[in-house]
């Protein structure tokens, strides 16, 4: 059976722990519980005692020249020894430089070039993280809102992503939603042609079966303004029927991923999340059985 979990936001603390839903594992912002002491991290060893727990973080900046915050690292290291999670996982994207003498912080997730130099950057920063806590990390695929040159890749996204999970022995931890909305921007901004969901499911198909350790789903917006159309990431909605179908197609070829469900922006009541929840099991249960097959939305 595929293990499926919520991000546990602050709005679902106490509820969740009042009535314990039937969940397999709970999954957190690590940068969330840095601090020493406090109610949050009450909640969360509350939490612990009752479901395992995923830490997902947003600010390694696994992908930065410069290298890693040691202090960031440091927070890091003793939140996992505290909570022993089942996994841990950042993302393939950098957010650290150098400005005018000084290293600067973007406070964002900004995507890498797919270069054989950020590739050996990725892979130093990743090796650096799992020494430090003995144990894998998971490394997520970006959505990205701007791209560097084409002339400056050396690999595809997929491509580049196996090569690090081959040369560091980390896992992927594969965004479904992601791809279809880097997919849908590739076409809207970029002019690219053919279905978004056959340039996923390729995508998809690029990776090795043996490397990745968790799917994410999520919900996505269409924006179109003064500065034009896009779509954005920005976890505020149910799973669109596209992602659905897109997630049969995961399971179809790695098998009973653990899942998590995101929504960050306007979270709803819980059980709409656990409806999302049960709706994902349905999906891989289905597919695991051979009773449904990826359906083009």
């Amino acid at each position: 059976m595929t293990p499926i979990g919520i991000g546990w936001r602050h709005p679902h603390y106490g509820e969740l722990l009042q009535r314990r839903p039937e969940l397999d594992f709970l999954e957190v912002h690590s940068e969330n519980f840095f601090a020493d002491g406090g109610a949050a991290l009450a909640v969360l060893e509350q939490g612990r005692a009752q479901y395992p727990v995923s830490l997902h973080g947003v600010g390694l900046s696994l992908g930065s020249a410069v290298g890693l915050d040691d202090w960031h690292l440091d927070q890091l290291e003793r939140l996992v020894r505290r909570v022993d999670p089942v996994r841990v996982s950042d993302h393939a994207a950098f957010a650290r430089g150098t400005f005018a003498g000084s290293t600067v912080h973007a406070a964002d997730l900004l995507p890498l070039p797919f270069s054989d130099e950020a590739l050996d950057v990725l892979c130093a920063n990743v090796g650096r993280v799992q020494d430090r806590l003995g144990r894998p990390l998971l490394v997520e695929n970006l959505s990205a809102y701007v791209r560097w040159k084409p002339s400056d890749a050396d690999w595809s996204e997929p491509a580049f992503l196996a090569e690090l999970a081959r040369r560091s022995g980390c896992q992927l931890l594969v965004d479904v939603n992601n791809i279809y909305v880097n997919a849908q921007n590739a076409q809207i901004r970029e002019g690219v042609t053919g279905d978004p969901l056959q340039h996923c499911r390729d995508w998809l198909d690029a990776l090795p079966t043996n490397v990745v350790g968790e799917f994410h789903l999520a919900g996505h917006c269409h924006v179109n303004d003064a500065h034009g159309a896009i779509v954005i990431d920005d976890h505020g909605s149910r799973v669109s029927e596209p992602v659905w179908a897109l997630y049969r197609h995961a399971v179809a070829r790695f098998g009973p991923v653990p899942t998590l469900i995101e929504w960050d922006t306007d979270v709803p009541a819980l059980d709409v999340l656990l409806d999302e929840a049960a709706r994902a099991r349905t999906h891989a249960d289905a597919v695991l059985a051979g009773e449904a097959t990826e359906v083009v939305a």
